[in-house]
């Protein structure tokens, strides 16, 4: 869990993948994740918390494919730049991590590039669930495999693609199926 101090506010968002808290500065989003605690009576919002609201139900009605907010990510230098660097990967585009880690001018980095993925404080709109393993297997993301599934499989079906169409200009398709090896069959 990310430590955040307590002048940070909050918002909680009913979604398809669940109840969600968004924490903001004054000025930036810091923080998405899953509510872990009851959430207390609806509280009136505004700023930048209104916006993440508005723009993740927007989402996840089929309504918006890309965020515009301002993002403050708490995290190392070479944390911020591979995911500064994911915000070029479109709405339902998926690659790999060695993919992602070139785009990030780390090339060599592609295990420190999932690190960072891994440590990513703001899942969704800053979409760490694009990014896969080299054979296209869904591999960590902190909001859960099912909800990555989730979130590819939603992103696929508003742009209109269907699981045949997922392969990417590495030539790879994204399995989202789980199977048993073949010893367990």
């Amino acid at each position: 869990m990310f430590y955040l101090p307590s002048h940070y506010r909050s918002v909680f968002v009913s979604s398809p993948i669940g109840e969600l808290e968004v924490r903001a500065s004054a000025d930036a989003v810091v923080f998405l994740g899953r509510v872990t605690h009851p959430v207390a009576a609806a509280v009136r919002v505004s700023g930048v918390l209104l916006d993440a609201a508005e723009q993740l139900r927007a989402y996840f009605r089929g309504d918006l494919t890309r965020f515009d907010l301002p993002l403050d990510p708490q995290g190392t230098e070479f944390q911020r730049s591979v995911w500064c660097a994911l915000q070029e990967v479109q709405f339902a585009e998926i690659v790999s991590y060695a993919t992602h880690a070139r785009r990030a001018g780390r090339p060599r980095a592609a295990r420190a590039v999932g690190a960072a993925l891994g440590r990513n404080p703001i899942p969704v709109i800053v979409p760490c669930h694009r990014v896969v393993g080299a054979n296209g297997s869904l591999t960590g993301f902190a909001l859960g495999i099912e909800t990555k599934r989730w979130l590819l499989e939603h992103e696929m079906r508003v742009a209109g693609r269907t699981p045949t169409d997922r392969a990417q200009s590495e030539g790879r398709v994204v399995r989202t199926e789980t199977r048993k090896p073949a010893s367990e069959s």
